[in-house]
């Protein structure tokens, strides 16, 4: 992702359930069903893992008279919301301001999107955190990211790694590093009881083009333990990914194999794979499409037994009107 041009520093600073949860995970968090059930189980219940299709938006910008993240009825349409970013140095931007609400303020919002069944994310590193090439520990780093999902009752987290250096340098530490960071992860944060998912750039899934593999060794290693991929189908090309074929069935020769159904092809299953774009054509360097070529590309692959959702950097230039328009065609609001 890209992140915003400044970074806001806000004033004030920084039992075993598996055999309930089987029973208990497909209990809507708005329903009488939660009623009966222990807080715990209740808390689990509320963060478990939504089926396909998800929908999808980050927010990193700084809002103009912020005093909260935005109302459910901001976000009608999508399912999960994504606070960025979460960096090896600490929280920054929208994921600083909410460490800067208060425990109450913070336990209410998160009830409103319970209700409205929109799951709280917090994203880490994103464009400016390099992690392998700074020799960041990945079990260390995982944990202390983890604390802070817990401390901060978020739903889970999502893996924006934009390490390009180390991915390209086809040694296999990246994917060795991503591999320890996201177990890690899982020991902290179960399956099941918390969301983890990954936001790879789409030419990370070509295959052959990188010595370690890139995103299909990480999907190969510890791809059952990521709930789904944000693919970042953008900032890789003036015309990479800016039609409904680029998009779904044939890449160009630059980044081959990297479409939707390629993807998949190379073992990736089609539920697991969520379509990235920019909101707005400023939010990205290149790879925006307009909400209702977006609509078709969404229709077409769901007639082709696709059913991943969407995912669109960022709030506000996206939001309730946005993702409205681009399911139309596919999952109507």
């Amino acid at each position: 992702m890209m992140t915003t041009a400044f970074r806001f520093v806000c004033l004030v600073a920084l039992c075993s359930v598996s055999s309930f949860f089987s029973t208990a995970r497909a209990i809507p968090v708005n329903e009488t069903g939660f009623d009966g059930l222990s807080p715990q189980a209740r808390d689990i219940v509320a963060r478990a893992t939504p089926a396909a299709p998800h929908f999808v938006i980050y927010s990193d910008e700084w809002v103009s008279g912020q005093t909260r993240t935005p109302t459910a009825a901001q976000l009608k349409g999508f399912n999960v919301y994504i606070l960025a970013f979460l960096l090896t140095e600490g929280a920054w931007d929208q994921a600083q301001f909410w460490t800067s609400l208060s425990a109450s303020d913070r336990s209410s919002i998160k009830a409103e999107y319970a209700a409205a069944g929109i799951k709280l994310l917090v994203s880490v590193f994103g464009a400016t955190d390099a992690p392998t090439s700074v020799r960041a520990d990945p079990i260390g780093t995982a944990n202390t990211m983890a604390a802070w999902v817990k401390q901060y009752n978020l739903d889970g987290i999502d893996v924006d790694y934009e390490d390009f250096n180390a991915i390209n340098a086809g040694d296999g530490k990246a994917e060795a590093w991503l591999t320890s960071f996201t177990k890690q992860l899982r020991v902290q944060l179960p399956q099941g009881q918390y969301i983890l998912t990954h936001a790879p750039v789409a030419p990370w899934f070509s295959p052959n083009k990188f010595g370690g593999g890139a995103y299909l060794t990480v999907h190969q290693n510890v791809g059952n333990l990521i709930d789904w991929y944000n693919v970042q189908f953008y900032n890789q090309g003036s015309s990479e990914y800016t039609t409904c074929a680029g998009l779904l069935t044939t890449s160009s020769s630059t980044w081959p194999k990297s479409a939707l159904f390629q993807i998949a092809a190379s073992g990736v299953p089609l539920s697991k794979l969520v379509i990235g774009k920019p909101a707005v054509a400023g939010d990205a360097s290149n790879g925006f499409v307009s909400t209702s070529t977006l609509a078709s590309c969404l229709q077409q692959a769901k007639n082709q037994g696709w059913n991943g959702g969407a995912m669109v950097w960022e709030y506000p230039h996206a939001n309730a009107a946005w993702i409205k328009s681009v399911r139309a065609s596919s999952w109507p609001v």
